[in-house]
């Protein structure tokens, strides 16, 4: 029996005050290759509210409030996370723990991941395909796994790129940067690339049942 106040008849927030019945009415509006103004408003209302609340600002306080006492670990946690994230829009792709259903679900967030890292701009600059995995094996997984870096990476928080695979650095700070930097340019391409507005109402849809 499901009592009043079970998990199951919790209301679903995608975002800051926007709740799964809010993205029904909007997604409902939403055309592929429609209305550009109608997609600039869920990019900024359900997806960057979202990444803003949840990841965004949480590394922000760390920045300016860290004491240079390992918060990079969780800087870089959280990037890791978000990263996996946007991966998963940019694709309409959606976790599920066992037996995913191609092509849209997966289990194993590895290839997801790298392919992101290699293929995306900004971070194709960085990474190649086997830097990219590499990345995932010994920074991603060795944070939220072991809460460290393996394989001789480490984390500094500036320099001129932000990961140097070569030397095996995350600079945090500057790989924040990029994040950014890719967050403003999908907001763009998302209200011209009927692709990319395929995947994020697959995704939301998701994320809203």
């Amino acid at each position: 029996m499901t009592g009043k106040n079970s998990g199951r008849d919790r209301e679903i927030y995608l975002a800051p005050r926007r709740s799964a019945e809010d993205w029904g009415r909007v997604s409902s509006q939403l055309v592929i290759g429609g209305d550009a103004s109608l997609w600039a408003d869920a990019f900024q209302e359900f997806f960057f509210a979202r990444l803003e609340s949840r990841y965004l600002k949480p590394i922000r306080l760390l920045q300016d409030e860290g004491s240079w006492e390992g918060e990079g670990f969780s800087i870089v946690s959280i990037q890791c996370a978000m990263l996996e994230f946007l991966a998963a829009c940019r694709g309409g792709m959606i976790y599920r723990h066992k037996n995913p259903k191609p092509p849209f679900e997966y289990s194993a967030s590895g290839e997801l991941f790298a392919t992101f890292l290699a293929k995306t701009a900004p971070f194709d600059a960085l990474f190649t395909p086997d830097t990219a995995a590499e990345f995932y094996r010994q920074v991603r997984c060795g944070l939220l796994h072991e809460a460290r870096t393996k394989g001789g990476w480490v984390i500094q928080a500036s320099g001129s790129l932000g990961v140097d695979c070569p030397r095996k650095t995350v600079f945090r700070n500057t790989f924040q940067k990029n994040i950014t930097d890719y967050i403003e340019a999908y907001g763009h391409a998302l209200v011209a690339d009927p692709g990319l507005q395929a995947a994020f109402v697959r995704k939301f849809d998701d994320l809203a049942s």
